[in-house]
């Protein structure tokens, strides 16, 4: 028998770009389809989000400015107390700025303020923080171990007493003011102005580790630099805004005594040095003034010639040079022991007289390096990897040191030389003087030289001396702490709630399909190359045969489509038609459309017959009134039964035949594969125009493929949301392999509403008023579908 194809045509570049488009418009409509899902979740993240907001308590921004002298931009113009200084050096705007949040700076505003206890109280969400207003304060007053996580739950019984609640439930009464002890040391509660205002509540003491508070609020914390003023900016994100103001102030204050102790730091290791020197000076000056003393009483000389004064001057000057030179060359000597002693992390060496800015900014950066590490050796033992890093600093800032100690160590001696050069000229010209005079000059210079040296000394150290007294920080305050009004908080979270209220559907949707690995389109069934003849859409009725049902009119109007195009493929035919219908499982509707089908053929006048030939389990029971009792195609094939015995007319159409199963067998496909089959099939060819052969499903048993001897064409039929996609490649190899006659395909149960799958039609034409009303219980259950 000759039926037509369907061939596909080569696909050009419009009919690419319009399939492109139409697979756009399909995902897009896969999920508008499933907008309720989309609308529930979205209201549930959103009502969380609101819910979230709600507990949580305002945030307020705390900010403040400040402005740090920037001498790296105040060019030649220096105050009378920077020209004296000999140690100061450019600061670094940046490094100055961090400091604002190391782990030492704010850990110090951390102790000094205990932020590491909070004050809560239950509130409709929870616990909310009343730091600012508590009516107590937890005052630690010895300490045995680190401090860890704890809360102390509390009863404000009166003004007078509170029960603390001890973590075995146990309640100890206990008055205010008074020492208590514990495993981590001897701690009172103190009480406040707030007290009257708590009787009767609980309020929960939350102590943390200071480091883990210190984290917090330097997580809080937020620094801007403005380099053209140069402004700082503080900002700090607090629910307690009078906490934050008090912590941001403070914080400013402990920056300023910071700055202040660095400069001190360095200052004090000068005063040391000089001190030492101004020691050994004085006694040596005390020593060659006894000598001049005793010299001139002993040759009772009164003067000297004016020739040898102008030596004495030549000579003092040279040596006073010179002296300045030692100085200097003993200050680098002590720098350079420092650097190269093993274990050398005291106070940096001083710099007295030293005027190379580079090594100066050196040794006050090693001198504030040593000053944080011996902060953090206060509260960290040494081993502590917390120290890697600034001994790693310390140590490449002592190597940039001895770099740059190697060239002025070798300028000082350079100078040192000339000068010991003026000086023996000086001396050979005094040789020329009378023996008297040149040995009373040699004694008064060695006074003069530490005379000059001693004065020097003294005035440096008055210099530094004045500094050290003086000293103001190079930070000012141009605005205090201050808090604005509390911040939005319902941005992030509905921003982040609505994200998951589009991406969760998303991924359900994703994962069910993915799960459920089930054909949707008909862009799918083009894989397998077999000729689609219709596409019936999911129909609710009341009646089986839906094509008598005047409430499924559009599914029954699909019912003639397919029986036009059935009759197309058929060609002009004058013998009678056997069509096959099967599937690859059960609950495709197989039997409901071979069934409705016939009904169908039958009322265009066609005579028309159809075999119950699933033997395994009939179904045309559901279908069709007949007498059971009546013998079918099993009692037939045993030969216990003739061809009209097992023909029974329908009650449904007057040219309408049915054969049904008969009793289950044990054996059905070895009966399906007797001769008395082929007869039958032969005899009912003489009497009817249409046969219609109901058979199991193909991937199941082979029975199908046994009656496709008798068969003249096949519709298989695939289920929306039923059929696996497995089956794809199954459809294609019995195609491929011709296991079963002519293969035609019936995409069944496409759910009318359902766009994302290419389907959106528009039955209003076949709808009846009365039929079609929607309910609540009917809009519940599409509704339902969906999901």
């Amino acid at each position: 028998m000759k039926t037509e194809q369907i061939y596909l045509a080569p696909v050009t570049e419009e009919e690419d770009k319009r399939r492109s488009t139409k697979d756009l418009r399909s995902i897009f409509g896969k999920y508008l389809y499933h907008w309720p899902l989309f609308l529930l979740i979205t209201a549930l993240c959103v009502g969380l989000a609101l819910w979230y907001v709600a507990s949580q308590p305002p945030s307020y921004s705390i900010r403040a400015k400040v402005t740090i002298k920037d001498d790296t931009k105040a060019g030649d113009m220096k105050t009378a107390l920077q020209e004296i200084t000999v140690i100061q050096s450019p600061k670094a705007m940046e490094s100055e700025v961090q400091k604002l949040k190391t782990r030492a700076l704010v850990g110090r505003v951390v102790e000094e303020l205990q932020l590491w206890s909070t004050y809560y109280v239950e509130s409709t969400y929870g616990e909310e923080e009343v730091n600012t207003t508590s009516p107590v304060r937890f005052k630690l007053l010895s300490q045995k171990r680190p401090i860890v996580e704890r809360d102390f739950n509390i009863y404000i019984e009166s003004l007078d007493y509170y029960i603390l609640t001890q973590p075995g439930g146990n309640e100890i009464r206990i008055p205010f003011n008074s020492t208590s002890n514990n495993a981590f040391g001897t701690w009172k509660l103190d009480t406040t102005a707030h007290l009257v205002d708590y009787v009767g509540k609980n309020v929960i003491v939350r102590l943390s580790s200071p480091e883990e508070a210190t984290n917090a609020w330097i997580e809080k914390l937020n620094v801007a630099l403005n380099k053209s003023a140069p402004i700082v900016d503080i900002d700090v994100i607090d629910t307690d805004p009078e906490r934050g103001v008090m912590v941001v102030n403070h914080l400013i204050k402990s920056y300023k005594m910071l700055d202040i102790e660095e400069k001190n730091k360095v200052t004090e290791s000068t005063l040391s040095f000089i001190d030492d020197r101004l020691k050994d000076v004085t006694g040596e000056l005390t020593s060659v003034e006894k000598d001049v003393e005793g010299y001139k009483s002993s040759q009772g000389l009164t003067d000297i010639s004016s020739q040898s004064q102008a030596y004495l001057q030549s000579v003092q000057e040279s040596d006073s040079e010179l002296n300045k030179v030692n100085v200097q060359l003993n200050v680098i000597d002590g720098i350079e022991n420092y650097i190269n002693s093993a274990g050398s992390n005291g106070n940096a060496p001083a710099t007295l007289g030293i005027e190379d800015p580079g090594l100066n900014n050196l040794v006050s950066q090693l001198a504030i390096l040593n000053l944080e590490r011996n902060k953090l050796l206060a509260t960290t033992p040494e081993d502590n990897p917390l120290f890697a890093p600034l001994n790693s600093q310390i140590q490449s800032t002592k190597n940039a040191i001895k770099g740059n100690i190697g060239a002025i160590k070798a300028s000082l001696l350079a100078t040192r030389k000339q000068l010991q050069g003026f000086s023996f000229k000086a001396e050979s010209s005094i040789k020329n003087i009378p023996g008297q005079e040149r040995q009373y000059l040699s004694i008064k210079r060695q006074q003069a030289i530490k005379e000059n040296l001693y004065v020097y000394l003294l005035q440096k150290r008055e210099e530094i001396g004045l500094q050290y007294a003086s000293t103001i920080s190079d930070i000012n305050t141009i605005e205090s702490a201050y808090y604005e009004g509390p911040k939005s908080q319902k941005e992030v979270p509905l921003s982040i709630a609505i994200m998951f209220g589009f991406l969760l559907p998303v991924g359900l949707i994703s994962f069910r399909e993915t799960w459920k690995n089930k054909i949707y389109d008909t862009e799918e069934l083009k894989l397998t190359e077999v000729p689609v003849l219709a596409e019936l859409i999911q129909e609710e009725g009341d009646s089986s045969i839906v094509v008598l049902d005047r409430n499924t009119f559009a599914l029954a109007e699909q019912f003639r489509s397919l029986r036009s195009n059935l009759f197309h493929v058929y060609g002009k035919r004058e013998e009678s038609r056997v069509t096959l219908f099967t599937s690859s499982i059960s609950g495709e509707g197989k039997s409901f459309i071979s069934n409705n089908l016939a009904v169908s053929i039958a009322a265009s006048g066609k005579r028309t017959v159809i075999l119950e030939l699933d033997l395994r389990r009939p179904q045309m029971a559901k279908y069709f009134k007949f007498d059971k009792e009546n013998p079918g195609i099993t009692d037939y094939l045993r030969g216990d039964a003739t061809i009209d015995q097992i023909i029974q007319p329908s009650q449904v159409r007057s040219n309408l035949s049915i054969i049904a199963a008969g009793p289950f067998v044990d054996d059905p496909a070895e009966l399906l594969e007797s001769e008395k089959l082929v007869e039958l099939i032969a005899v009912l060819r003489e009497r009817y125009d249409d046969i219609l052969l109901d058979t199991p499903p193909l991937h199941l048993v082979t029975d199908a493929m046994i009656l496709g001897r008798v068969s003249d064409l096949t519709v298989y039929m695939v289920r929306q949301g039923v059929t696996s996609k497995a089956e794809v490649q199954f459809i294609k190899q019995l195609k491929k392999e011709k296991m079963i006659p002519a293969m035609h395909m019936v995409f069944n149960g496409i759910q009318r509403n359902r766009t994302g799958y290419g389907y959106n039609y528009d039955y209003s034409y076949y709808n009846y008023s009365k039929s079609r009303s929607l309910n609540s219980r009917k809009l519940l259950k599409d509704l339902a579908s969906r999901f």
